[in-house]
């Protein structure tokens, strides 16, 4: 293999400065302006956002204690979580649920007539659920 030999940098700057010359001055300079004017502008954005950010920081409301990104949950904070019980209608089904907090599904204590009442609806709603899902029946 051979060596190429590099271009020096005078020659480099002579070929630029030829480019230049055969340019006409004020496109040259129009260019450069328009350069210029984007770069302003770009750190006048960059400037804009820091300045949102902060005060972004500021309309937080300070806490004493430091936040917890990832950890365990303390006792408190789980039993808090588990009380509370939602009733979720799942639309596919057509069914109403008990869930807990973690998503753990409780039954809900009805009396018989209420509980025949559910077993229909639900039966109907799980054999709509089944034909839909099968291509039987369009919705």
């Amino acid at each position: 293999m051979g060596k190429r030999k590099r271009k020096r940098s005078t020659e480099l700057e002579d070929s630029s400065e030829s480019i230049r010359s055969s340019d006409s001055d004020a496109g040259v300079e129009t260019s450069s302006k328009k350069r210029k004017k984007a770069k302003k502008e770009k750190k006048k954005r960059k400037k804009e956002k820091r300045k949102k950010k902060k005060e972004k920081e500021k309309s937080k409301p300070d806490s004493k204690e430091p936040s917890k990104v990832r950890g365990p949950m303390t006792k408190e904070e789980w039993e808090k979580q588990e009380s509370v019980v939602r009733r979720v209608y799942d639309p596919q089904t057509g069914r109403n649920r008990l869930v807990k907090g973690s998503g753990e599904i409780l039954e809900e204590i009805v009396s018989r007539d209420r509980h025949q009442q559910i077993n229909k609806q639900a039966t109907l709603g799980d054999g709509i659920a089944f034909q839909t899902h099968a291509g039987l029946v369009r919705k």
